[in-house]
């Protein structure tokens, strides 16, 4: 089963667990929450070779989107998983990496913390944690373990619809001197980049709306 495919099947067992309670509450337990993004950062290390010296080589700040779905512990608070995806490209004019398309994935689960009073504006502050998963084409995906802090505001229209803006941070755990986006059965001279150090970190701003059930 593909990676996107195990998301989709998660995603849709866990809202066929939780849709009967949801149906039957008197009030909201579970949200849904897609949104649009945009995400910028992480750097990678291209390694030295005979004619030229080795340098970084970072990723191309681009769009993104992504779901996330909650189950309500309380009023306040609710456990997430939250999938988030960007298509973009490596930042060079070197033809060998500028022409091979990258995904960033992150699949998360952790929670959300609502800061709800009487004010229209509801702050939130989100902790997850789980994998990040590199993909270009033509090479072989690499899975790291990631973990994320996010905050921002929701704006509820109605007690089951509100916009959400939020700012999140996501940080991939990576060893030191570790080549990466390597070809199958090649040896470390087929493999495009090395890690330039043991984190990877990007940033995203996002705006999505939420539904409650």
């Amino acid at each position: 089963m593909s990676h996107r495919s195990a998301v989709r099947t998660s995603i849709a067992c866990l809202l066929l667990c939780v849709a009967p309670g949801a149906a039957l509450a008197k009030s909201p337990t579970f949200e849904v929450t897609p949104f649009v993004g945009y995400r910028l950062g992480g750097g990678f290390e291209r390694p030295a070779t005979s004619t030229e010296p080795a340098r970084d080589i970072d990723l191309d700040e681009s769009s993104s989107w992504g779901i996330g779905l909650g189950l309500y512990r309380d009023p306040n608070s609710f456990y997430e998983l939250l999938y988030s995806t960007q298509e973009t490209s490596f930042n060079t004019n070197d033809p060998t990496l500028s022409r091979v398309d990258v995904s960033v994935d992150y699949l998360h689960f952790g929670g959300t913390l609502l800061f709800a009073d009487e004010n229209w504006l509801v702050p939130y502050l989100s902790l997850t944690a789980g994998a990040t998963r590199f993909d270009a084409d033509g090479y072989d995906s690499e899975t790291k373990f990631s973990a994320s802090l996010g905050g921002g505001m929701r704006l509820p229209f109605t007690d089951n619809f509100a916009a959400t803006l939020g700012l999140r941070g996501y940080l991939t755990f990576i060893d030191s001197n570790t080549s990466v986006f390597c070809a199958s059965g090649n040896d470390e001279s087929g493999c495009l980049l090395r890690s330039s150090g043991s984190t990877l970190f990007q940033t995203e701003a996002t705006l999505g709306f939420a539904l409650r059930f």
